[in-house]
């Protein structure tokens, strides 16, 4: 008998997981891992906030906690703190009832969220996102009703830098009423941000031709240690009176990889909207997961209503977001002290987590097959898998990678 699920071809596999089965696999002593985004102490290892740490303790220990469904839009205290966190707790648009938060599974669950609610009842059907951008971005929104998908340029390979006259020039041509998906901080990948003049002009372009911002914010706090730098652009659209949404994760700046704990923070023009949007949230909500999980929104919660936990997190965020900032500068200076063919000073230029190296996925390749050393294609790397141990086998490595696989036109990567 012919099973009916031989039409089912073969779906190509997730470069990142991918190459991190291959790290794993690989066992050889020296290999290193610049694949997965996640943080990693000074030894490579995965780390537990110990502010996270002590306030699952406390969890356990409550006996008022039940397992219980949370409403169908999420803990409450969860959701006013994440949105006061994003907006800062003096914004006017929270008084006045006029910014609200849905918790979302992380922040893939609060731009499919946004995304389908923004197809079914604001019937937006086209949207932007950079080139390049987390691959994921364009996956979700098709798969929420969108079917128009396009991109604005962002990356200039030539100077490691962004292509700001070519983003301005597509989004002067974006037909009113699309979504433009924006990083709120640290793109991912290429790790470099609009100065705050360039995020003036994009706000300029998107206003005149009636543009819906969506920002993505995964790295709020994670990328300058800051969290009120972090949150500038969010804020400052705000501060300009546009409607929008903004997805948030909680994995990275929590270290809540696996607790999906995610809040789609929305602003509108009327608190009169508040509701009706709430109640057609509940819906899109009811028909995807009906409920979100409650324990990484009960630590994330409970540590930034407390004036001494919060400090807590917030001295943890800066210590990560420096521990990365000083891997940046350290491979920075051993390529320089290798004589490394091209200009590296995009990599302590960059913030956030990942680092778009420019290496061409020829050299790429290179350093996986000879040298262990796993990293996408493109050339990213999440800068927390370089440690004080191995930042200078990587460079040596990149420097062999570049020297022996200069670019096409007889240049090395990056000139």
């Amino acid at each position: 008998m012919v099973s009916r699920f031989d039409v089912v071809e073969q779906g190509p596999p997730i470069e990142v997981f991918q190459l991190n089965k291959l790290f794993l696999d690989d066992p050889n002593q020296v290999k290193v891992n610049l694949t997965v985004g996640a943080y990693r102490d000074e030894n490579g290892k995965p780390w537990v906030l110990p502010v996270v740490r002590s306030m699952e303790q406390q969890l356990a220990a409550d006996k008022t906690l039940l397992h219980e469904y949370l409403p169908v839009l999420g803990l409450e205290k969860f959701t006013t703190a994440a949105t006061s966190m994003l907006l800062g707790a003096d914004n006017p648009v929270l008084a006045s009832g006029r910014a609200f938060g849905i918790q979302t599974l992380s922040g893939t669950g609060g731009l499919r969220i946004g995304a389908e609610f923004l197809n079914k009842h604001l019937k937006y059907t086209t949207f932007y996102y950079s080139e390049p951008t987390w691959e994921n971005h364009h996956l979700v929104f098709v798969n929420s009703g969108f079917t128009n998908p396009r991109k604005y340029r962002y990356w200039n390979p030539k100077t490691c830098a962004i292509n700001f006259d070519g983003l301005i020039e597509d989004l002067k041509s974006a037909p009113e009423n699309s979504v433009i998906i924006l990083h709120a901080c640290a793109h991912n990948p290429t790790g470099i941000d609009p100065t705050h003049e360039q995020w003036e002009k994009i706000a300029d372009v998107m206003e005149e031709r009636k543009l819906f911002p969506f920002f993505d914010s995964a790295y709020q706090g994670f990328a300058s240690g800051d969290l009120d730098r972090d949150a500038w652009a969010v804020r400052y659209f705000v501060q300009r009176g546009f409607e929008l949404v903004c997805a948030q994760s909680f994995a990275k700046n929590f270290g809540l990889y696996n607790e999906r704990v995610g809040n789609l923070t929305m602003v509108v023009k009327d608190a009169a909207s508040a509701a009706p949007i709430k109640s057609q949230m509940t819906w899109v909500v009811r028909g995807m997961y009906s409920n979100p999980p409650a324990h990484g929104a009960h630590i994330v919660a409970q540590v930034l209503s407390n004036k001494e936990t919060f400090d807590q997190w917030r001295g943890h965020i800066k210590m990560m977001a420096d521990r990365v900032n000083d891997m940046r500068q350290a491979l920075r200076a051993e390529l320089i002290k290798l004589n490394t063919p091209g200009n590296w000073d995009h990599i302590v230029n960059q913030i956030g987590l990942f680092s778009y190296t420019g290496l061409t996925q020829q050299q790429c390749e290179y350093l996986m097959a000879e040298k262990h050393i796993y990293l996408l294609k493109s050339g990213r790397i999440n800068v927390c898998g370089l440690n004080p141990s191995n930042v200078q086998y990587v460079a040596r490595a990149m420097n062999d990678a570049v020297t022996n696989f200069p670019t096409k036109d007889g240049q090395q990567s990056k000139l």
